[in-house]
C-alpha cells in the first residue's frame, strides 16, 4: 500500500468509526431533556410502567390518570384509595397498595400493633381491587433501640400478617430508603432503619416466603449502596417491585442526574422480571407531564 492509499484507507476507517460513535451518542441522547417528545407513547412494554401519584401533587389524581393512560402507563400507586374506582375505570391497574407509614414501622414496638392492622387492611384492600402487592417499611430508629430486638420485632410483626398475604395471593414489598439526603422533604429519610439494601435483602431472606420481597428503589439504592446493576442481578429473585427517580434531587431521568436508566432497565428485563416499575420522581420541569413522557421513553428500552 502506497502513502496515498494508506491515508485514503485511514480516512475511511475514521469516518466509519465516527459514524458508530455518532450513532451511540444519538442513542445516549435520548435521556436529554431536549429529546423529550410531547407525543411519545410507550411502545415496547417489556416492563409494566406505572406511577407514584404523590410525586405529581397538587395535580388532580384523575387528571394525572388520564395522562398516564395516554402515555401508555398501565397503573398507578401512591394515590388515595378513594380514587381507585375512577382510576380503574380508565383501564389502569392499582400496582401497589399502601399500608403503614415509613415512620411508624415494626422496628419500634410502639407501632407494631398499628403495623399489623394497617398491613391487614392493605392486604384485604389489595385483594378486593385485584392488586398483588402491598408496601411495608422497617420504620425509623429510636432512642435506646437494640438492633437485634428491632430486627426480631420486624420479622415477628411481618410473620403475623404473612399467612393472610399468602392466602390472598398478595406479596408484601419491603422498601429500602436512603438516610443520606435530608436536603428536602422526601428526597431522603434520615434515621430510617432499613437504609442498607443488603440488610433489607437479608430480612427478605429471613422471611423465607415468595410473598415477601424487596421493593428495589433504584434512586435510594444508588445513594446508599450503588453498584445497582450487579445488586439487582445478584438478588433478582428477592425483588418484587421497582421504583425510579434521578439522583441527586429525586428529579427527572434526564442528563442532569447520574443514573444510567436505559442500562439498568435492560438489566432488569434480562433477569426475567416483567412486572411493575413505578416512576417516582418529583418533577422540576415546567411541564410535569412532558417530564413523565420523557421518563417513560427513557425506560421504554427495545
Amino acid at each position: 500500500m502506497n502513502r496515498r492509499s494508506f491515508f485514503r484507507s485511514s480516512a475511511a476507517a475514521s469516518a466509519a468509526s465516527l459514524g458508530v460513535a455518532a450513532a451511540s451518542s444519538a442513542s445516549a441522547m435520548t435521556i436529554e431533556k431536549s429529546a423529550a417528545d410531547p407525543a411519545y407513547k410507550i411502545m415496547n412494554h417489556h416492563l409494566k410502567q406505572t406511577i407514584m401519584g404523590w410525586c405529581f401533587k397538587p395535580m388532580d389524581t384523575l387528571t394525572l390518570a388520564k395522562h398516564c393512560a395516554d402515555i401508555g402507563l398501565v397503573g398507578m400507586e401512591g394515590i388515595d384509595k378513594a380514587a381507585y374506582k375512577d382510576v380503574m375505570a380508565l383501564g389502569l391497574k392499582i400496582s401497589l397498595v399502601g399500608s403503614h407509614s415509613f415512620n411508624n414501622g415494626p422496628c419500634n414496638p410502639a407501632f407494631r400493633d398499628e403495623v399489623v392492622k394497617k398491613l391487614t387492611d392493605g392486604i384485604n384492600l389489595a385483594a378486593d381491587v385485584g392488586c398483588k402487592k402491598v408496601i411495608t417499611f422497617t420504620g425509623m430508629k429510636f432512642d435506646g433501640m437494640d438492633r437485634t430486638q428491632a430486627i426480631k420485632g420486624c420479622l415477628d410483626t411481618w410473620k403475623q400478617v404473612l399467612p393472610l398475604a399468602e392466602q390472598k395471593g398478595i406479596t408484601l414489598c419491603l422498601e429500602h430508603l436512603n438516610s443520606r439526603d435530608g436536603s428536602k422533604p422526601m428526597t431522603g429519610h434520615p434515621g430510617y432503619f432499613g437504609d442498607d439494601v443488603d440488610f433489607c435483602f437479608d430480612l427478605v431472606k429471613q422471611m423465607g416466603s415468595p410473598n415477601f420481597k424487596l421493593l428495589f428503589d433504584i434512586y435510594h439504592v444508588q445513594i446508599m449502596n450503588g453498584d445497582v446493576i450487579r445488586r439487582l442481578r445478584t438478588n433478582h429473585e428477592l425483588i418484587g417491585h421497582y421504583h425510579t427517580a434521578g439522583n441527586p434531587g429525586r428529579c427527572e431521568l434526564d442528563e442532569n442526574q447520574e443514573i444510567n436508566y436505559p442500562a439498568i432497565v435492560k438489566a432488569i428485563i434480562d433477569t426475567g422480571y416483567a412486572d411493575f416499575i413505578a416512576q417516582e420522581f418529583m418533577p422540576t420541569w415546567q411541564d410535569p407531564i412532558l417530564a413523565l413522557r420523557h421518563a417513560a421513553m427513557v425506560c421504554d428500552v427495545a
